[in-house]
């Protein structure tokens, strides 16, 4: 499971180890990726840290090798490692761009991938969990290359779907709205909004938790619910509400 140290995808590894399944926890760094799967299995037996860039093609296959040397196999991939830059699109520097697509594109098929392959090869099936946004699916002004890549994964994840169904090889992708995490703060201050501003613009007047999303992601690789190549939006109605924007814009 990539990005998996902190906020999302180390709810996602929690539930996912409530529910019996063995963890690879990943982050760049290893003293962050070992000391995420310390505090989530203290015993040390069902889930190990393992550092690796998504935006390296050979540490994310290595990633997946040292899964299988420790656990015998690799049947879900959750691909949730994503960064973002918030700044005008005028203003976003080449560097800027290529580093945001690098990583919640380009990883998210490299981690895909990598799993695919030892999934095929295990002859098994499996399921592969792609983390997107609901901002994948429209404009939201300072986040080009997020939004831009979060599109791409939206579409990958019906590519890949529709490829390896003929292995039995579920792949869907989860997309939260506004969700509070330790992060929640920073992104506030060079976004420009408030609490309020959620609270307003979101049906259920509320950011999600962590908790939810791990109970959708549950759902989602799940091998008995015929469900695949699709995109969940968990945004507390979000993007269902077009009039709720207009109304806020008017006040």
């Amino acid at each position: 499971m990539t990005g998996a140290s902190k906020g999302i995808g180390k709810a996602i590894a929690e539930q996912f180890l409530e529910e019996g399944a063995n963890v690879v926890v990943n982050s760049r760094s290893s003293d962050r990726a070992k000391t995420a799967a310390s505090e989530l299995d203290p015993e040390g037996e069902r889930a190990i840290g393992v550092a690796a860039d998504v935006t390296d093609y050979d540490a994310v296959h290595d990633m997946v090798d040292r899964a299988v040397e420790e656990f015998g196999s690799v049947d879900i991939m959750v691909n949730n490692a994503g960064i973002t830059d918030i700044q005008p699109a005028e203003e976003f520097g080449p560097e800027e761009w290529r580093r945001v697509i690098d990583v919640d594109l380009n990883g998210v098929f490299f981690g895909a991938q990598a799993a695919a392959k030892q999934m095929i090869e295990q002859g098994d099936g499996g399921a592969i969990l792609n983390i997107s946004s609901m901002i994948g699916d429209m404009g939201f002004k300072m986040r080009g290359p997020y939004c831009t890549a979060k599109g791409g994964v939206n579409n990958l994840t019906q590519v890949l779907a529709v490829e390896w169904a003929d292995y039995d090889i579920t792949v869907n992708a989860l997309a939260p709205g506004f969700i509070y995490t330790d992060i929640t703060d920073q992104t506030q201050d060079s976004g420009g909004y408030t609490d309020d501003d959620i609270y307003k613009r979101t049906p259920m007047e509320r950011y999600g938790s962590l908790d939810e999303m791990a109970e959708c992601a549950t759902f989602l690789v799940s091998q008995n619910n015929f469900v695949t190549g699709e995109v969940l939006t968990a945004d507390g109605g979000w993007t269902a509400d077009a009039w709720r924007y207009w109304d806020d814009r008017g006040e």
